[in-house]
C-alpha cells in the first residue's frame, strides 16, 4: 500500500474478480431467453420495449438456471468478500464512499479486445 494505491492487494484482487464475475454473468444472461419461466411476448405497440417486438419466450433449463444461480451465488459471495474485507475499518466513516468508489475505479480489468462491451458495462 501507498499514498496513490492504498489498498491492499488481496483486496484488488477480490474487486477485479467481482468485476470479472458480473461481466460474465450479464454475458451468460445475455444468450438466454428474456424471461427464467415461459412468457408469452408482446408486441412493441401493446407494452413498451426498447428492443422492438419482444418474442415469447420459452423459459431457461434446469441447467440454465442452475448456472445462473451459482453464478450469482458467487458473485454474492464476493461482494461479502470485498465489503467485509479487514482494510475498510481503517477508513475513516466520511470517506468510505470515495475509497469504495475509487477501488471499483482502480480494481476495473482491461478492456477484452474481443468483447469491448462487456468490460465497459462492467
Amino acid at each position: 500500500m501507498n499514498e496513490e494505491n492504498p489498498f491492499p492487494h488481496d483486496l484488488l484482487e477480490l474487486q477485479e474478480r467481482l468485476h470479472r464475475a458480473h461481466a460474465e454473468y450479464r454475458a451468460y444472461l445475455a444468450t438466454l431467453p428474456w424471461s427464467g419461466e415461459p412468457m408469452k411476448g408482446w408486441p412493441r405497440g401493446e407494452r413498451f420495449s426498447h428492443r422492438g417486438d419482444v418474442p415469447d419466450s420459452p423459459g431457461w433449463s434446469d441447467e440454465q438456471k442452475a448456472t445462473a444461480d451459482r453464478m450469482w451465488a458467487e458473485i454474492g459471495r464476493l461482494s461479502v468478500d470485498v465489503s467485509g474485507h479487514p482494510y475498510w475499518k481503517s477508513v475513516p466513516t466520511e470517506n468510505l464512499v470515495a475509497s469504495r468508489m475509487q477501488l471499483k475505479r482502480q480494481a476495473r480489468p482491461a478492456e477484452s479486445p474481443e468483447d469491448p462491451e462487456a468490460a465497459e458495462a462492467a
